[in-house]
């Protein structure tokens, strides 16, 4: 089901704007693909529910005086700093037939062996990737399947994502998006204890531990090579 909003033209500018909050509505611009820009202004609750659900990465059908639709995304969200209320925003008109670039947020799910069984903790290392796609492809999250996370050594990477049909990432595939670590071991949890550290992510786990005397050998063969 598509995302649908309204909204109506707004006379009120400039420094007239703020009667538009007044009014619980929202000051707003609709610009891009074929359109001129224009001022708008949108239901303040509307627009809440809606921003909830849809986010930035999702295509709305914006009406604007009863008018035929205009595909678009939202491209910027203004809070007042203070109260935290909205006070403008900005959706951009999308032509149907090029590909676009978005952010799109990543989904975890399922359930890591290494975090139940060996009661490692998940690291995220990323929250969002930027997209590219045909507007109607645009995916409004992506899901991470966190069950491949079945020891301290395994990594998924953005390469590893399942993409949507047209979807492809811009971000290096290399790139980690999430893994787990081990958790401390009783001689660091002691160290703590003890106040031989305050930092807790100065401590080394074993996997890090072993790294570093892996690259350390590498480099003493180098050396002597």
């Amino acid at each position: 089901m598509p995302y649908t909003l309204s909204a109506m033209t707004r006379t009120a500018l400039g420094r007239r704007a703020h009667k538009v909050l007044k009014e619980n509505f929202v000051p707003a611009v609709i610009y891009g693909y074929g359109v001129d820009p224009r001022s708008i202004q949108v239901s303040a609750s509307d627009f809440r529910k809606l921003y909830r659900q849809a986010g930035s990465s999702s295509l709305i059908d914006l009406t604007v005086d009863g008018g035929p639709a205009f595909k678009v995304v939202v491209k910027d969200v203004q809070y007042n700093p203070v109260s935290l209320d909205l006070v403008h925003v900005d959706f951009h008109q999308i032509r149907m037939d090029e590909e676009m670039t978005a952010e799109v947020p990543l989904k975890f799910v399922g359930e890591s062996v290494a975090v139940k069984h060996l009661a490692g903790t998940l690291v995220e290392s990323m929250d969002s990737v930027t997209v590219r796609c045909l507007p109607a492809n645009l995916p409004h999250e992506i899901e991470v399947d966190i069950s491949g996370l079945a020891t301290f050594d395994d990594i998924i990477k953005i390469s590893d994502l399942k993409l949507p049909a047209g979807v492809t990432v811009e971000d290096d595939a290399n790139q980690t998006v999430a893994t787990v670590v081990a958790p401390l071991t009783e001689e660091q949890l002691k160290k703590l204890e003890e106040g031989e550290t305050h930092d807790v992510s100065a401590i080394k786990t074993e996997a890090e531990e072993k790294k570093a005397a892996e690259e350390a050998k590498a480099a003493d063969k180098t050396k002597v090579e």
